[in-house]
């Protein structure tokens, strides 16, 4: 019996039993418990034939007895509990649970807790953990948000809006694991281990869906370059200067592969062109910095926003000079002046421009301004006066 499995089949447990009874709070109760008692039972009598039937059905019985309970209680005839367990479906609800955790209803950040709480498998106390704050606010946050969708009365609604919400607390998850907002580690590899395994899932359930692809893709080739990222002793290596045998040739391959099949089909999306400029990235010799500025261009189009126009300057720089990546960072400031990556931006173009002292002081004002304790060190180190 492994972890793996359990964690797989979860969501589709709990997808089956929303589906037959439509109390997501309760049904989630229902499935923690028998999920409890598979990881107790099944290493002392050993898998069953049909785990996915088993825990459907222990997870049922959990249910009904609920159900009886709250009619013995309140003495109501309306409810009416079935005396077996509803059928193991075929279908995969894995997709229609996250639709209903990223109900429109919720909060971004209850949104990604309910999602890793309900699909992802991960335990309150795991959640909390990433993102360093404490068990007993998570699990406030996690009641809060299935409380929400009971009102709201949450649906299995298979809307493009709503996929876009979906990709984008994946999107969310991924970047959590892969730069930490806050605390000792720069990455969080629980978390985008997560965020790529759940996209996997949506990409089997949605396999002509270009802008999944291009999630996947953009993952995959973010995440290949995760080990050369920092040093021995966890200092952050910026992109420029990592060691590119370090980089995982396989993630890379099947990012490549996945972002060109997605550019081939459909309308572009903003997943799709962030992955496409990774891919070049990822590229052997020398950056191709006009066509990373190309894509940016044509993103800035489909999806404009200050974060955008950030990296987008960093690429006028490579291609125009640092003085035009410059002037376009001031169109910034009144929207991210109090976020550090405008003026660790600024410092890098500054420093590329030669005005030293003032890169300096860019630099050590970002550091002021990140949580992230790897950043800050390489910020304030960055920021030191050379010998």
């Amino acid at each position: 019996m492994s972890e793996e499995l359990l964690r797989e089949l979860a969501p589709q447990v709990l997808g089956a039993l929303v589906r037959r009874y439509g109390q997501f709070d309760a049904c989630e109760d229902a499935v923690q418990e028998a999920l409890l008692a598979a990881a107790t039972q099944w290493p002392k009598e050993g898998v069953p034939d049909n785990p996915k039937g088993w825990l459907v059905t222990v997870a049922a019985r959990r249910m009904i007895d609920e159900i009886r309970s709250e009619e013995a209680r309140r003495r109501r005839e309306a409810v009416t509990a079935l005396e077996e367990p509803p059928e193991v479906p075929d279908q995969d609800d894995t997709l229609t649970l996250l639709f209903l955790c990223c109900h429109p209803a919720l909060t971004p950040a209850s949104q990604i807790a309910l999602t890793l709480r309900a699909v992802g498998g991960l335990t309150t106390a795991e959640i909390a953990g990433a993102f360093l704050v404490p068990e007993s606010t998570m699990a406030q946050r996690i009641s809060r948000a299935k409380a929400t969708i009971k009102k709201a009365g949450g649906t299995f609604e298979l809307t493009p809006n709503r996929l876009d919400v979906v990709l984008h607390v994946l999107y969310l998850i991924f970047n959590e694991g892969y730069t930490a907002t806050s605390g000792p580690d720069l990455h969080r590899a629980d978390l985008t281990g997560e965020a790529i395994r759940l996209t996997r899932t949506v990409r089997r359930l949605l396999p002509d869906d270009g802008e999944v692809a291009g999630l996947l893709a953009l993952m995959l080739l973010t995440d290949a370059r995760r080990t050369a990222r920092t040093g021995p002793d966890g200092a952050l290596v910026p992109l420029t200067e990592q060691d590119r045998s370090l980089w995982d040739k396989d993630l890379i391959a099947e990012g490549v592969e996945l972002v060109s099949g997605a550019l081939s089909t459909g309308p572009l999306g903003a997943y799709q062109l962030q992955a496409a400029i990774a891919a070049v990235h990822s590229e052997e010799g020398e950056t191709d910095w006009p066509q990373i500025l190309a894509l940016y261009e044509l993103l800035a189009r489909v999806a404009p926003g200050p974060m955008v126009t950030l990296n987008q300057a960093v690429a006028v720089a490579m291609v125009h000079g640092p003085l035009e990546g410059l002037a376009l960072l001031d169109t910034l400031e009144a929207e991210l002046a109090g976020h550090h990556r405008l003026h660790a931006v600024r410092a890098h173009l500054l420093e590329m421009a030669g005005r030293q002292e003032e890169a300096r002081a860019a630099y050590l004002r970002a550091a002021e301004l990140t949580s992230s304790l790897p950043e800050r060190r390489y910020l304030e180190e960055r920021g030191r006066p050379r010998s």
